[in-house]
């Protein structure tokens, strides 16, 4: 990668500066090792919640709430944010975020348990942003999943589609990197999606439901 090229990802990470809400969510993230959406990936899940005015949303991995917190902030004031994740003390941070940052409870449903088992419980067609960024190794059926789910013109959002620069390697061939670019290239050649990959934070995979 070239100097210009890295001057310009530091610059549009550091575009828009996070508030004391969101260091603290990603304070607390640190702290239980979860590995929040970086920045310019969180500016990006706002401006699209906010452009197909998204009133219900399903994030797949809670983490500490910081993608959770970008996510509501896009959403309009009604909107419903569902977030599922494995682990309950991921959530209580998560719910620690929200209680600061002034979020309704009416406007977040945090259910705990394997997102595989969870997801296909939730109603076809009823959501209009889906966001992963949970285990990659099962991006695959998460994105089946959220596929199932979005109305048409919602859009699926994937979380370290580029995964520190090694998707783009081919050279690199280690199980996540390689079920991130298969993954990559499955939702490229859906015809049920309109798909761009994003080259902010780690990566964000974006697919259009046709």
């Amino acid at each position: 990668m070239s100097t210009d090229k890295t001057q310009s990802w530091v610059y549009a990470e550091e575009f828009l500066p996070e508030d004391d809400v969101l260091l603290r969510a990603r304070e607390r993230a640190g702290q239980l090792g979860c590995a929040p959406v970086l920045p310019g990936s969180g500016a990006v899940l706002s401006v699209l919640a906010a452009a197909v005015q998204a009133r219900a949303v399903v994030e797949i991995g809670t983490g500490a709430g910081v993608g959770s917190l970008y996510l509501l902030r896009g959403m309009p004031a009604d909107g419903v944010l569902t977030t599922i994740d494995v682990e309950v003390e991921h959530q209580r941070a998560a719910k620690e975020a929200f209680a600061e940052a002034g979020i309704r409870s009416t406007r977040t449903r945090t259910i705990s348990g394997r997102a595989l088992d969870v997801l296909p419980r939730l109603t076809d067609g009823a959501y209009d942003l889906v966001f992963v960024d949970a285990d990659k190794e099962s991006y695959p059926g998460y994105v089946e999943q959220a596929l199932r789910l979005l109305r048409p013109g919602g859009v699926v959002a994937l979380d370290n589609a580029l995964w520190h620069d090694r998707v783009a390697d081919p050279a690199r061939r280690d199980e996540v990197t390689t079920v991130l670019r298969e993954v990559g290239r499955t939702l490229r050649d859906d015809e049920r999606v309109l798909p761009a990959m994003l080259p902010t934070g780690d990566g964000l995979l974006l697919g259009a439901r046709r």
